[in-house]
């Protein structure tokens, strides 16, 4: 009997012994998510911080790109030192560049609620699906409507800014009214990523002609110079400097100066993306009165740019399938599920990181007035081809190229040159 009795003791003492040692295993599950987008750190560090006091024994840490670094670079550079996240935020251009080292979800449930065309850039020659779509974005003129209301005298219709003359008319007319047209921000990222990409936007509807364009930029078949695209968009880029808030100093603004000053009213339009509201938010003296205009290169209303703005997935999660165990690959898998599919988890990507979901079964609808724009485009069928797969260097070295032409250290045929070289030089 005692034997017995010994028997079942230890048996139990085992039991609690494996249990013990689970929980152990449990908590040692920690995972690091590499963020690029810094406008919505401090929400996904507080989505991070909820997630994990609602689950047992996973911590996530949330780590960012550091200014002036390209998430391509940080990448590496984590990988170098062998200590690369489980989940890693890259820009779309740059997933396929992983390939060897994400792990294939083609067998998440949220492949199959992705929307139409969210998971091209994310899918390998060989069907690997590669990455998780975080984000919708588009960009443009951020307009304060109130700023323009009191300048056009009455309610403003953003559909009248459609050509370059009816830019030009919008500019003077603010700036009668007392308030400043626009201020530019110079950052490389703003100027090479987003602004000069609207030249490759507008050469065509079809995704499979802008590749053809960005070919002939590499085998040096294609002047910009004689490109009426290229052409138009630095004709409003010359625009923009000669109603420059900063046009004493462009290259001394800042994105955060950029922020307060649309979200205060010193200015009536920014260009930039629907990323920027968390920031402008903190200014807004509106009540969130802002939307987009386009940005419009010729005066005929019909050319492509002139109606409609870049929209598109701009940011991916890949799951490192190299350097992180199974549990905690496992762990970054859940993460993701409970964004697309728990109530709470939509609500605070869409309502708190004010972050446009790529899949369909959130319908969850976006407070901000930016994304509440962009949408608007959508549905109107007022969109064109957000360039993401530009090289990991383009906003950099395109951008510094801009910087240049902005603050009128070189000229547009020079400008055109560097940007031709940096092609050809890939």
């Amino acid at each position: 009997m005692r034997r017995i009795k010994l028997g079942l003791c230890m048996l139990v003492f085992a039991l609690v012994l494996s249990m013990s040692s689970m929980t152990v295993l449990a908590q040692d599950v920690q995972i690091t998510i590499l963020n690029s987008k810094g406008e919505i750190q401090t929400q996904l560090e507080e989505i991070a911080a909820y997630y994990s006091s609602i689950t047992d024994g996973v911590r996530i840490e949330v780590i960012s790109a550091p200014v002036g670094q390209s998430p391509f670079e940080r990448a590496v550079a984590l990988y170098a030192s062998g200590n690369a996240p489980a989940i890693l935020m890259l820009d779309a251009g740059d997933v396929l560049l992983f390939q060897d080292r994400a792990l294939a979800l083609n067998d998440e449930k949220w492949v199959a609620d992705a929307i139409e065309n969210s998971l091209d850039m994310a899918t390998a020659e060989d069907g690997r699906i590669l990455a998780f779509p975080v984000t919708v974005e588009g960009f443009g003129f951020i307009y304060n409507k109130p700023v323009l209301d009191n300048a056009v005298g009455g309610e403003f219709d953003p559909a009248t800014i459609n050509t370059f003359d009816s830019l030009r008319q919008l500019f003077a007319t603010i700036e009668d009214s007392g308030k400043g047209a626009l201020i530019i921000s110079p950052e490389d990222w703003s100027l090479g990523a987003h602004f000069f990409s609207l030249a490759y936007s507008a050469q065509s509807p079809n995704f499979n002609t802008i590749n053809e364009f960005l070919e002939g930029l590499k085998n040096g078949t294609v002047s910009l110079a004689d490109n009426g695209a290229a052409n138009g968009l630095l004709d409003t880029f010359d625009l923009m400097k000669e109603y420059n808030y900063d046009r004493l100093d462009p290259l001394a603004g800042t994105y955060d100066r950029g922020t307060e000053f649309i979200g205060e009213g010193e200015v009536g339009i920014w260009f930039m993306g629907n990323w920027a509201w968390p920031q402008i938010a903190d200014f807004d003296t509106t009540g969130g009165q802002f939307g987009f205009l386009p940005v419009p290169i010729s005066n005929d209303p019909a050319d492509l740019g002139n109606t409609q703005v870049p929209v598109g997935v701009t940011k991916y999660f890949i799951l490192d399938g190299e350097q992180n165990s199974p549990a905690q690959q496992q762990a970054a898998k859940d993460f993701l599920n409970w964004l697309v599919y728990d109530p709470e988890g939509q609500k605070r990507v869409v309502l708190d990181a004010n972050i446009i979901p790529a899949f369909s079964n959130i319908t969850v609808a976006p407070a901000d007035p930016l994304s509440a724009s962009l949408l608007d485009y959508v549905r109107e069928g007022k969109t064109m081809n957000f360039i993401l797969n530009l090289p990991p260097d383009h906003w950099a070295q395109v951008g510094a190229s801009m910087q240049k032409y902005l603050s009128n250290f070189i000229n547009r045929d020079a400008f055109f040159k560097e940007v031709e070289a940096y092609w050809q030089g890939l």
